[in-house]
């Protein structure tokens, strides 16, 4: 299909402090759009300050799809979220307004535009068949097995890549069809939008680094810990749950558990947020057909609008 003939959809990516929000909302200050939140943290109940949620107040003049709608005891997986997202951009399609898709969690962007392939889940014994068959051929015989069932797949790997090579037999042997086959029909699945894919990236990393020391500080100061300790207190929690492995959540915890020094929260919470930015960056500029512009333009908010109004023919 054209894309042309498609309705439009506007996806803004970018790493954690590169301003996504801000860009979003100055679109919806001049577009006829509305805003679906793509953030796994933001998903949680109560898990405010340690997700940069925006406020109240904020929330009340542009609201947000897809915030606040679970507990932080729960799991929420990339593909609920494609199912509510999608409903939410139907939605917003069939009232003549465009969805703006913004956020930096890349899985949720990737499930969304290219689908989840139904493949089975893990078979322990069936693993342990390929690994005894590799102990006692080699990976490469294996690789020449994976060939005649799935030539496709076996062409992308390399002969001892033994990850990959056992869950493409796995799946080969589980459901009796080529991984490849089945990853096809998944892309077959994309939705019918036309979308501009933003993606905010830095020109400069360590001044990125700087908005995200800065932005931790200022969520201590907000009171992270204490809300740690009123999530607690509040819900059944443990150091396992999703919620409680969001960045800065974790330190906090920790910190409050004596698993690390209190004085090391901190600095642990900004070097797990570069961590969390360096893997979105990754994400971004390997995974999608974005866009880019420099998050650290003075004038950001104004080039993404002009980008826009070209897409929307405004």
């Amino acid at each position: 299909m054209n894309p042309s003939s498609l309705p439009p959809a506007i996806l803004i990516m970018g790493p954690t402090a590169s301003g996504k929000t801000a860009a979003a909302m100055a679109l919806a200050d001049h577009f006829p759009v509305e805003l679906i939140s793509v953030d796994s943290a933001q998903v949680f109940r109560d898990m405010d300050v340690g997700t940069a949620k925006p406020d109240k107040a904020t929330l009340a003049r542009y609201p947000h799809r897809l915030i606040d709608i679970i507990s932080p005891e729960e799991s929420y997986s990339a593909a609920q979220f494609r199912r509510d997202a999608l409903l939410a951009m139907a939605d917003i399609t069939a009232r003549g307004r465009v969805p703006v898709l913004v956020g930096g969690t890349m899985l949720y962007f990737r499930t969304l535009l290219q689908g989840i392939a139904e493949l089975p889940q893990a078979d322990a014994a069936l693993r342990a068949e390929i690994d005894a068959e590799a102990a006692a051929e080699g990976w490469p015989a294996l690789h020449a097995k994976l060939a005649s069932l799935d030539p496709l797949t076996a062409s992308r790997l390399h002969p001892t890549d033994a990850q990959r090579l056992q869950r493409a037999l796995e799946v080969c042997r589980l459901t009796g069809r080529p991984m490849s086959a089945l990853l096809a029909e998944s892309e077959q699945e994309k939705p019918p939008y036309h979308f501009l894919q933003i993606g905010l990236l830095p020109s400069e990393r360590a001044i990125l680094h700087q908005r995200i020391a800065q932005r931790f500080d200022a969520m201590l100061q907000a009171g992270l810990d204490e809300e740690v300790r009123h999530l607690r207190q509040t819900y059944n929690l443990s150091l396992g749950l999703p919620s409680m492995r969001c960045v800065g959540y974790r330190q906090a915890w920790e910190a409050q558990d004596g698993l690390i020094a209190r004085q090391e929260l901190r600095d642990r919470g900004i070097f797990a947020t570069r961590q969390l930015a360096k893997r979105q960056i990754t994400w971004l500029t390997n995974s999608f057909v974005a866009e880019h512009f420099d998050c650290l333009a003075t004038d950001l908010t104004q080039q993404v609008a002009a980008r826009c109004a070209t897409f929307l023919n405004l």
